[in-house]
């Protein structure tokens, strides 16, 4: 049985199937590294904001699939690597159809992503709703997050903070800041449809 510090992974996947969030951070603790040299090994021209993007994808999924792991048919970590590997395949989809869109205006030598070009503007709907709502009410869909999107989410939806500030603060590169308000964002919104049903 694998083990992750004091914990073996068996007791951890069974605490996260109940909701326990700390189980699942040290999950996240136990399998990045190797889930990101995989990726790195499987798609050799993924740069590291499109690992970590697909990494974060790929936990947000196991999170919400969890109760679908099966430790008599797999692994944990081959389980996650497989959510992984399809994760990739779609976000690579979306970016090759994405690109496909987009029109070069400039001579040719020099190309943008569309990543790059995202800045600070406006809020968002979901952030100005979340903004006028009681930031007690915010607190609590943040604090129903997994742990590795919490402080980003207080600091973007309850302080205000700019993602260039939050980047700083953090000492995390400017695109990961992205991804995690990103997914963060979306979770809240899935918590908010999940609370209205």
């Amino acid at each position: 049985m694998a083990r992750t510090g004091s914990r073996p992974i068996d007791e951890l996947v069974r605490l996260a199937m109940i909701g326990d969030g700390t189980a699942f951070t040290e999950l996240w603790d136990t399998n990045i590294d190797s889930l990101r040299a995989y990726l790195k090994g499987w798609i050799k021209h993924l740069d590291d904001f499109y690992v970590d993007d697909i990494c974060s994808k790929s936990f947000e999924k196991a999170f919400r699939q969890i109760s679908t792991y099966d430790p008599a048919r797999s692994q944990f970590s081959t389980w996650l690597k497989t959510i992984a590997r399809n994760t990739a395949l779609d976000t690579l989809e979306q970016e090759n159809r994405s690109s496909k869109k987009y029109v070069s205006l400039d001579d040719g030598t020099k190309s943008m992503s569309v990543i790059d070009q995202i800045g600070d503007e406006v809020d968002t709907p979901l952030e100005s709703i979340i903004k006028e709502e009681d930031k007690e009410h915010t607190q609590s869909y943040i604090d129903g997050l997994p742990e590795i999107y919490r402080e980003i989410a207080k600091k973007r939806l309850i302080d205000g903070l700019q993602y260039k500030e939050i980047s700083e603060e953090m000492d995390i590169e400017l695109n990961t800041v992205r991804t995690r308000i990103r997914r963060a964002k979306a979770m809240i919104d899935k918590m908010k449809e999940d609370g209205n049903e």
